[in-house]
């Protein structure tokens, strides 16, 4: 993989996934009728939003912390908080490139700054949404009980995550599978890239900092679930302990539900799974649920897009436009 990318390549990763977002947001502004929806935001408690922004930098927080502790389990131990910070804040719009695929940069960019091989770098993205995946799945437990029809969908998911930790951990068996691939001629070039980032996995995957990054992802994720819930009370849903309990369950299933479809940053897939839950299960009007989705998906997704494109303005190094500035690393 090339350790060389231009800002004008990841502006262009990123325009299908920012026109694909203009799009669904009309949609849902049109679907939930859109004079409708525009007197529900405008009748919407804004002095709420900041709260909601705060609980989505806790998420932000967290999920930092663990995308550190990932960097010194993989040897990045020459990585400082202050640069990891630029690089995981970097990463945020890369979440809308058509099928996440623009996040394997992130191993690049390790690479260049580190010297630690990119493909125990991808190990790392790859962790992060693995982790993140089982800790939605915990928080959307208790609605899953309570509503059977969504369980097909929790099975699922559950099943091809946990399998994917534990064959990381059959070494014999990954050994194997990978000296029986290098022997074909087409794949061997690949296959050191390959060796690494299962070396990475190995590492990651393991039972204690498995259990540190769920944890972490739990108590995170959970932070956006109560800022959604401080969006529905401002829309004039009724407060109370069934509305928190809802609204984080429905955006943890949502997340889900963004995830397995591959699309860019879940755009579509999220938001009609948020608004519909909203509607059948809250009983919520069109245009609430419509205006409830908005706003979340501003909250969360894009306001992590935006954080992510200031912080491309001081990452000239991460974005190929000048050479690596050694200094960050130490400093």
């Amino acid at each position: 993989m090339a350790a060389t990318t231009s800002s004008r390549i990841l502006v262009k990763r990123l325009i299908p996934g920012l026109l694909l977002g203009f799009f669904v947001f009309l949609g849902l502004a049109i679907l939930g009728d859109l004079r409708h929806v525009s007197e529900s935001i405008l009748a919407f408690d804004w002095r709420i939003y900041p709260l909601a922004l705060l609980f989505t930098l806790f998420n932000y927080t967290l999920r930092f912390l663990k995308w550190h502790y990932y960097l010194k389990l993989i040897g990045a131990s020459n990585i400082s908080w202050k640069l990891s910070l630029r690089m995981f804040v970097a990463g945020f719009p890369l979440a809308v490139t058509p099928g996440k695929v623009g996040e394997v940069l992130k191993g690049v960019w390790l690479n260049r700054l580190s010297g630690i091989p990119v493909g125990k770098g991808i190990s790392v993205v790859v962790a992060e949404r693995i982790s993140d995946g089982m800790a939605v799945l915990l928080l959307s437990l208790v609605g899953v009980i309570a509503y059977p029809k969504y369980w097909p969908a929790f099975l699922l998911v559950f099943v091809l995550l946990v399998g994917m930790i534990v064959l990381s951990q059959i070494r014999p068996a990954a050994m194997f599978i990978l000296d029986q691939l290098e022997k074909i001629k087409l794949l061997k070039k690949i296959i050191v890239g390959t060796r690494e980032f299962y070396e990475g996995s190995y590492s990651l995957f393991k039972p204690v900092p498995t259990l540190i990054a769920v944890s972490l992802g739990t108590i995170s994720w959970l932070g956006e679930g109560i800022g959604f819930y401080l969006i529905l009370t401002g829309l004039g849903l009724q407060p109370g302990l069934y509305l928190a309990s809802m609204a984080v369950f429905i955006l943890a299933f949502s997340t889900i539900v963004g995830a397995v479809t591959a699309l860019p940053g879940g755009l579509g897939a999220a938001e009609v799974s948020i608004a519909g839950m909203l509607t059948v299960l809250m009983v919520a009007s069109p245009s609430e649920a419509s205006a409830a989705t908005l706003l979340i998906r501003l909250a969360t997704l894009w306001f992590g897009v935006i954080l992510g494109l200031i912080a491309w303005a001081f990452s000239a190094d991460l974005l190929g436009m000048k050479a690596e500035q050694a200094h960050d690393v130490e400093n």
